[in-house]
């Protein structure tokens, strides 16, 4: 059945709701190219101003699905369960995270992304690592899930087309904040992935896509729903972004805060927030009574890793790279550090290198920043804060200017929120 997209985008802009033939038909037709990028642009603009029901998001959601194929992994002789951040700043969990599920025999196929603008791509963090490759083949990928239990490689062309397409469209249309499109970007492809349990982790703050709890608690309900409507065990984490996770930001600095965690140690947040992560995981697959704290201590996790990077070509025994320089950012004055804002530290790594402006720049793998202490934190007047990193001396100066104004400070110690804010099940 064709239909008019005028139609349709009258029908949305006056406050009606789209029929699920009319969500099917526009899906396609701008799959095919039938819809131009101005028509559906217009649309995009008309549901991010007057929204869409839960049926309506459900449709659109299938519909972007049935534009690719969908994965299957009915065939592995374990669970699959899958974790999905909206991103941040320092949010390497995902690198940890994987090899410790795997080590309760449940298959971790982690799609993931690359970068762009502040916040940083798990991709672009692995590529760091001599040898290490992104593109797997689907019959790659499962092997790999069935020999050593986890895989992190970059999503296949073939799922959700319609999705990539149409994220292209909102980031230059102004229509990225669309809730309903938001929700079915991320779930048709993590639907059409094939895995039988999600994890949401729905970051709230100033380094995140949603600034207020309201916000992120919509969004994370809207994917919670479609997911299991779709019949995957689906649950949401609210967690705070106002402050940059563990102590890096940049794709080498954060492998080796990652490795520094599967060997026991590294930062308290990344290490909470992983095992939480890696509880909820488990338990969406049956499996409640685990130590998920004790895999990381004992190097069980840290052998999964290492099996999970040599699987992809990588050494995992070969230094990472280093920035040629560096520079150091000072206390302004002595006290506690009452905020450190993760928006201003991501824009400055990205400034640095760490990330891109479009999806086709290149990343430098050295760029970013370590941090010395974190909001909480008693400081001195000079004592270090922050070290940046960079192999292109230049960039020193506009990433100083993104980090104007991040650092405040207080007289007595500020009560410091907890990661976790909320859970949507």
């Amino acid at each position: 059945m064709n239909f008019d997209v005028v139609d349709l985008i009258r029908t949305k802009r006056d406050g009606g709701k789209l029929s699920d033939a009319e969500i099917d038909w526009v899906i396609d037709a701008y799959t095919r190219g039938a819809v131009g990028d101005e028509q559906m642009a217009a649309l995009a603009m008309a549901i991010l101003l007057r929204g869409m029901d839960r049926a309506e998001i459900a449709r659109w959601t299938n519909a972007m699905i049935a534009s690719g194929e969908r994965m299957d992994f009915g065939a592995l002789r374990r669970p699959t369960a899958d974790k999905h951040s909206t991103g941040g700043v320092g949010d390497k969990i995902t690198l940890p995270l994987a090899p410790l599920v795997a080590v309760f025999e449940v298959a971790v196929p982690q799609l993931s992304g690359r970068g762009l603008g502040h916040t940083g791509g798990t991709l672009d963090k692995l590529e760091s690592i001599p040898g290490w490759r992104a593109a797997l083949s689907n019959e790659e990928m499962f092997r790999q899930l069935d020999e050593v239990g986890a895989v992190i490689c970059a999503a296949g062309s073939g799922l959700a087309p319609a999705d990539k397409k149409l994220y292209a469209l909102r980031d230059t249309t102004g229509t990225v904040e669309a809730i309903p499109l938001i929700a079915s970007s991320i779930m048709s492809k993590k639907i059409a992935e094939g895995t039988s349990a999600l994890v949401l982790d729905v970051k709230v703050g100033s380094g995140a896509f949603m600034k207020s709890l309201d916000q992120a608690s919509e969004l994370a309900r809207t994917m919670v729903d479609l997911g299991t409507d779709a019949g995957v065990k689906t649950v949401a984490l609210l967690t705070n972004m106002d402050t940059p996770l563990g102590l890096t930001a940049g794709n080498a600095l954060e492998v080796r805060e990652s490795v520094e965690v599967l060997a026991g140690g590294g930062p308290a947040d990344v290490v909470e927030l992983t095992c939480t992560l890696a509880r909820e995981m488990l338990a969406a697959v049956g499996k409640t009574d685990v130590d998920v704290e004790a895999a990381l201590a004992d190097g069980r996790a840290m052998d999964v890793w290492r099996r999970m990077i040599a699987a992809q070509d990588g050494d995992p025994d070969a230094p990472l790279p280093v920035a040629k320089h560096q520079h150091t950012v000072t206390a302004e004055r002595s006290g506690h550090l009452e905020r450190l804002d993760a928006y201003a530290v991501g824009v400055s790594a990205w400034r640095l290198g760490a990330g891109r402006a479009r999806k086709e720049d290149p990343v430098q793998a050295v760029a970013g920043i370590e941090l010395h202490a974190k909001p909480g934190d008693e400081v001195r007047a000079g004592q270090p804060l922050m070290t940046l990193h960079t192999d292109t001396e230049e960039r020193f100066e506009r990433a100083l200017e993104a980090l104007e104004g991040a650092v405040g400070y207080a007289e007595a110690a500020p009560e410091v929120p907890g990661i976790v804010l909320g859970r949507i099940d």
